[in-house]
């Protein structure tokens, strides 16, 4: 059933129109999002909640309400705090690895499935958490989780989405990590409120909710056509798949791309030993690069730590998390405003954009820092309202580029024989640097203070150039001939070819 956006020919000749069969499918896929997003958000909030910090972290409480010697930016600093954080990236890193072998093996479906399944039960034991144990083992099972939907769920919506489409469709990913992000702000905000100092049980109970709606919602998913034929063979089957998911019966070139990479993914036995070959150098560069730079951006400072760092300059507990769910309003807005200009403007021209307003707003809100905000004592009501405001400005900026795009473009790019292995590597990049910022944040903010975020607008300047220097455009290739960008490169023909050994892309 289509819903009348049709698809110009792409490529050699891929024909179609956006339907409703997609949409809903990449709907019910991208909640893999949301799960993600929630968490991210709800760890800040109650690590910024009394109740919380009186039960598992007595000596952060301490500092925070009794010690009038310790600096404003040391009030958080504690190992034990950090690692209620981080410990879900690590885990998510290692099971990102294994999710690689599931999906390879068995498909991105039962990878969705796993992923809802094992963040449900981690919700369930943090919620009922009655020690520092429980409560970090809840985390390790919210990681597993999150590592099987980030490996499994970015791919499955790069290879549903038609080619001209595909920028929107997995920037929904991001879209629902800031649904989650927004969500978890929301309820932070209000069950700080309630009386008896529970209602951090809800916030972490409340992870369930989108791990139902992900787990059920796999149940119903259709695999992808690139999956049938990898794992199936039955090349009717995909063609039927194809038809269906396209709105019309001219798939024919698009198939034959499909049964040609599965061909070439089947004859490959080692796919994390064969993405080390030089004609995979651009895609593993970019694997590894993307993920790095896309948390040196500094934005899991907000998102973990914004109520901590509203309380840092001075504002109360209720109004920080007021200002974290403000922060998660225009996140979520920014990122929708991506999905509507990625396949227009193209992918370097939000990259490029985004970076010079994160890189602005960070030297500002350093700068503020380091001339009103002392080692003791407040900054005044007015600077911290701009403070918000700058933080406002850096996470839009990351929320139209960086955010999304760190998803979209490692999911595009890889060929079919090692995309599995390669998301894999993206993801577990992603989930180690997470957790390296995670843990050292609030150490960083101790020592360097306000350089921390001139640290980070520093690595802004370099991933910025990296992108302008490095990454081709890639809106509207279609996903089996992206070898071919590479190939037409300035700098990437030199390593896998030149362009004149295939045919030239020609872009609608």
């Amino acid at each position: 059933m289509a819903v009348g956006l049709p698809i110009a020919s792409d490529g050699r000749g891929y024909s179609g129109k956006m339907t409703s069969f997609v949409i809903l499918s990449c709907t019910v896929a991208a909640t893999g999002g949301i799960i993600f997003g929630y968490d991210i958000g709800i760890s800040g909030g109650v690590t910024s909640m009394v109740p919380f910090l009186e039960k598992f972290f007595p000596d952060v409480y301490t500092k925070m309400k009794q010690d009038t010697e310790i600096s404003n930016y040391c009030k958080f600093d504690s190992q034990l705090l950090t690692t209620f954080t981080s410990s879900l990236y690590i885990a998510g890193l290692v099971a990102s690895f294994f999710a690689s072998s599931v999906t390879r093996a068995f498909g991105r479906k039962p990878s969705i499935l796993v992923g809802g399944v094992a963040f449900l039960i981690g919700a369930a034991l943090g919620g009922a958490a009655l020690n520092i144990y429980m409560l970090i083992l809840g985390r390790v099972l919210l990681g597993v989780g999150v590592g099987f939907a980030n490996q499994s769920v970015p791919l499955y919506l790069s290879e549903m989405a038609p080619p001209r489409y595909r920028g929107a469709i997995n920037n929904g990913f991001q879209l629902c990590v800031g649904i989650g992000v927004l969500s978890a702000n929301l309820i932070n905000f209000g069950t700080e409120k309630i009386n008896g100092g529970w209602g951090w049980r809800i916030s972490l109970a409340m992870a369930a909710v989108p791990a139902s709606m992900l787990t059920l919602g796999a149940f119903f998913l259709p695999e992808t056509p690139n999956s049938i034929i990898q794992h199936t063979k039955d090349h009717h089957k995909a063609k039927l798949m194809l038809q269906r998911i396209r709105g019309t019966n001219d798939v024919q070139p698009e198939l034959e791309d499909l049964i040609e990479a599965s061909n070439i993914s089947n004859s490959i036995k080692h796919p994390f030993k064969n993405i080390l070959q030089r004609k995979y150098r651009p895609q593993l560069v970019m694997a590894i690069a993307i993920p790095f730079f896309q948390q040196f951006t500094g934005i899991n400072v907000i998102s973990f730590y914004a109520p901590i760092l509203f309380l840092t300059i001075g504002l109360g507990e209720s109004a920080s998390l007021l200002s974290a769910v403000m922060i998660g309003v225009v996140g979520t807005t920014s990122t929708f405003i991506s999905m509507l200009i990625v396949d227009k403007l193209g992918r370097r021209v939000l990259f490029i954009s985004g970076g010079i307003q994160m890189l602005f707003s960070q030297i500002v809100i350093g700068s503020i820092m380091a001339a009103q905000l002392g080692d003791h004592g407040e900054i005044s009501k007015k600077y911290a309202y701009l403070i918000l405001l700058l933080i406002c400005i850096y996470v839009s900026g990351f929320a139209w580029s960086w955010g999304p795009l760190g998803w979209l473009v490692p999911s595009e790019i890889f060929p079919l024989e090692i995309r599995s292995a390669a998301q894999s590597v993206t993801v577990a990049v992603n989930f180690l640097f997470t957790f390296i910022v995670a843990q050292t944040f609030l150490t960083m903010l101790c020592h360097f203070k306000f350089g921390t975020f001139f640290f980070f607008a520093g690595w802004v300047v370099v991933m910025t150039g990296f992108v302008y220097l490095l990454l081709p455009e890639t809106k509207n290739v279609p996903i089996e001939q992206m070898d071919k960008v590479w190939k037409e490169h300035l700098f990437w023909k030199r390593i896998v070819g030149d362009m004149s050994e295939s045919r030239k892309i020609v872009l609608p």
